[in-house]
């Protein structure tokens, strides 16, 4: 088994298992990995650090929470990690928070948001708080051209 940090088109990360290298790329070859976030199937790997197993296994560490990746009928070979454990529901709760605070003091701006980003970096517009769509590809573009992103939590649902 292998685990991939994954990354969709709407820059959602997850953690996905697969039997071996070939399942993935069949799997997001034939569109087959969906964001368990937003259902894209836009998936791609994402920056991942290696992981060596130790001779001895730690007995008081528990294993990570996991879910079936929605893969349509279920059956599939990718497991998403989730946050569904009851240790988790401060996590869960304190990201709704900031979801929602961050959704009552920013402007929706939808799809035009690498562009009004871009107006207001160059001076052409007021900086205000705004939200809105990017493709991961132009959510990195504008970090490369020094305009400040950041995913909003939970975005999607």
């Amino acid at each position: 088994m292998i685990r991939y940090s994954l990354v969709c088109a709407r820059a959602h990360e997850f953690d996905a298992w697969f039997r071996d290298i070939a399942t993935f790329d069949d799997q997001a070859a034939n569109c087959a990995l969906t964001c368990p976030f937003c259902q894209s199937t836009d998936i791609q790997k994402g920056v991942m650090a290696p992981h060596v197993a130790r001779a001895v296994p730690e007995t008081h560490a528990a294993p990570p929470p996991q879910s079936r990746a929605a893969d349509g009928d279920g059956g599939g070979d990718a497991v998403a990690t989730s946050l569904t454990e009851k240790d988790h529901s401060d996590l869960r709760e304190k990201l709704r928070d900031l979801r929602e605070k961050i959704l009552a003091t920013t402007e929706d701006v939808g799809e035009r948001f690498p562009a009004e980003a871009r107006k207001m970096q160059d001076g052409d517009r007021a900086p205000r708080a705004i939200r809105g769509r990017a493709t991961l590809e132009e959510a990195k573009a504008l970090i490369d051209e020094g305009v400040a992103v950041l995913p909003v939590p939970g975005e999607g649902h």
